[in-house]
């Protein structure tokens, strides 16, 4: 199994620049998008309801705003749109397809906003997540979890990390969860295990000033998951050379 995970930051903005996801990464077997911005019926037919996919879509309640996806080639076995939180649910941020015995979370974390406006919201983001991957796993289930957490973890996650502190997404109260979740829940960063001192990695660059041509951007996007599916990580690699948004596309493979 092939999961692609991008951040489109606009779906519809995407496909006015003739680029339509499905065929950008056609090489995979389930697709999450964060950030879509739109309800299916304000996006084409091929997009929408695309051939050859199963197409579901979880929007937030505010127009124009947040929104998630999740493409795959098989039928899921069951969808879950949200995790059971409203506050968060409302924002149309995390979707759910079931394969089996894996759960692929697509999920769009909570931006902490300047000077930390919404931490609060974004911790209860965090812990909400924490829960439903616990009662995926309740069932039985190894989870993937991808998307746009709108962290970065370590200095290494960034290009100027001095610069950075007390910035939204390099908050101490972000990284001690995600350091939680990964070293005390026992969560797998895949990528970084795999590259555990490869500096500039990043997956989304400002679209001021050319960063993105100089490489001065964060590793915001990830690819983690629980340890029922650590063995079964083939790869796990970031696209960018895939533009199209200021976030790149991430994805993992699974035997």
């Amino acid at each position: 199994m092939r999961i692609v995970s991008w951040n489109v930051n606009g779906i519809r903005a995407v496909m006015n620049k003739d680029m339509n996801p499905l065929a950008v990464v056609a090489d995979t077997d389930v697709l999450c998008l964060q950030e879509t911005k739109a309800r299916p019926e304000q996006v084409s037919p091929a997009m929408a309801a695309p051939e050859g996919w199963h197409a579901h879509w979880f929007s937030a309640q505010r127009p124009g705003y947040s929104g998630v996806a999740l493409f795959s080639r098989q039928a899921p076995d069951a969808i879950i749109a949200g995790m059971d939180a409203p506050l968060h649910d409302a924002e149309g941020r995390v979707i759910t397809g079931i394969f089996g015995n894996v759960a692929v979370v697509g999920a769009y974390f909570t931006n902490a906003q300047d000077a930390g406006k919404r931490l609060d919201v974004k911790l209860d983001f965090c812990a909400a997540m924490d829960a439903h991957l616990q009662r995926l796993r309740g069932q039985g289930l190894g989870t993937v979890l991808v998307g746009d957490y709108n962290i970065a973890h370590r200095p290494i996650d960034l290009a100027r990390p001095a610069a950075n502190e007390g910035n939204a997404g390099y908050l101490p109260e972000e990284r001690a969860w995600m350091s939680r979740y990964l070293d005390d829940l026992g969560y797998h960063d895949v990528f970084r295990e795999t590259h555990p001192d490869l500096a500039g990695a990043y997956t989304w660059w400002s679209y001021r000033a050319g960063a993105r041509g100089k490489n001065v951007g964060w590793r915001l996007d990830y690819t983690t998951v629980s340890p029922e599916l650590r063995a079964r990580v083939q790869s796990c690699a970031h696209h960018p050379e895939i533009t199209g948004s200021d976030h790149c596309p991430v994805s993992i493979d699974l035997a």
